[in-house]
């Protein structure tokens, strides 16, 4: 059976790669791709646009416009958008991979109540190798967390708004979880000035932003007389999306329920 995807944000660095990746699959087919409402790109057809050739489908600046025209929806756009995709899926029967980051408090609450009524698979990073480290800094935490200080690297490309990344975050709360802390009380996103030594119950995190980085990331487990330190690095944004479209062909056999990429790769 052939799974057929719409794109959200599909002229975006992202948006352009899961089209890509989209095509590149023998288990999908793109059947929809929407743009910004006042996008010139409205009507045009979205391989083409994509540099990926012609597909026969075209860009809709609102995803109603194209709501029978899919199986599964893809998003990495912005939470607000994200919110109503989100609320519009799921009066339609509609699942969703969603890769947003950076939702405010209210933002979350209103996802979680639209897709409650409907099948999601969210995760903060699609990357099936940097699904395979938070398991792996879990067993890591487990085992050095009480005896070591937590120290967590991102950086990303200079047009990434939000930071710490969402994969910074996600680590941070494998990281708590392992350890028996509760992260909103324990992490320290910056230091200046006379800080006082280091409580070692803290997980610190360090933040850069420049250049065209597609996403590093590193946990160092700082120990007397060692250190550990658990890294990923991505050079392309295809590994998000090849990650995100094996999600979207797992989760369209869901009809209910929040998934994550833990559950997709059986991990948990």
């Amino acid at each position: 059976m052939t799974v057929k995807i719409a794109v959200a944000g599909a002229m975006g660095r992202m948006g352009k790669t899961l089209i890509e990746a989209v095509n590149l699959s023998e288990h999908t087919e793109l059947g929809a791709a929407t743009v910004l409402p006042d996008s010139s790109l409205i009507g045009a057809d979205a391989g083409e646009a994509a540099g990926v050739g012609k597909l026969g489908v075209s860009l809709v600046g609102d995803l109603s416009d194209a709501i029978n025209d899919f199986d599964v929806l893809i998003d990495f756009t912005t939470p607000e958008a994200t919110v109503k995709h989100a609320q519009l899926c799921a009066q339609h029967g509609k699942v969703l991979v969603v890769g947003t980051t950076g939702f405010s408090p209210e933002q979350k609450a209103e996802f979680d109540q639209a897709v409650s009524q409907t099948a999601c698979c969210m995760a903060s990073n699609f990357s099936t190798g940097v699904n395979l480290c938070f398991k792996l800094l879990e067993t890591a935490a487990k085992v050095l967390g009480d005896d070591s200080d937590i120290e967590v690297y991102e950086a990303h490309h200079r047009h990434k708004v939000d930071a710490p990344s969402g994969t910074a975050l996600s680590m941070g709360e494998v990281l708590a979880k392992a350890t028996n802390r509760d992260l909103s009380e324990v992490a320290v996103y910056g230091r200046e000035g006379q800080t006082g030594a280091r409580d070692q119950k803290t997980i610190g995190f360090a933040t850069s932003r420049g250049g065209d980085v597609v996403g590093d990331h590193t946990v160092t487990f700082f120990a007397e007389g060692e250190r550990v330190e658990i890294t990923h690095k991505a050079s392309s944004r295809m590994s998000f999306a090849r990650g995100a479209v094996r999600a979207a062909v797992w989760l369209n056999a869901k009809e209910s329920g929040m998934f994550d990429m833990q559950d997709v790769l059986n991990l948990k």
